[in-house]
């Protein structure tokens, strides 16, 4: 029991009635235009290390609230 390709079609049809075929080609464009500068966002955020200067520290963890107690 799902959405078929009769369904599709009229709310297609329906969509296409209410916006028009100008202003969806307008709002696809944009859509594209967001989802490919999001991923290019995320492959360049992927590709470059952090910028705080993460360093590696060597020991013991020690919880404060253990510490307060000794």
């Amino acid at each position: 029991m799902g959405i078929g390709v009769w369904e599709l079609l009229l709310l297609f049809l329906i969509v296409l009635v209410v916006f028009g075929t100008k202003r969806l080609r307008n709002i696809g464009g944009d859509l594209g235009g967001a989802i490919k500068s999001f991923r290019q966002a995320m492959s360049e955020n992927e590709d470059k290390p952090s910028e705080g200067g993460a360093r590696t520290l060597e020991g013991e963890v020690v919880d404060k609230k253990e510490k307060d107690k000794v």
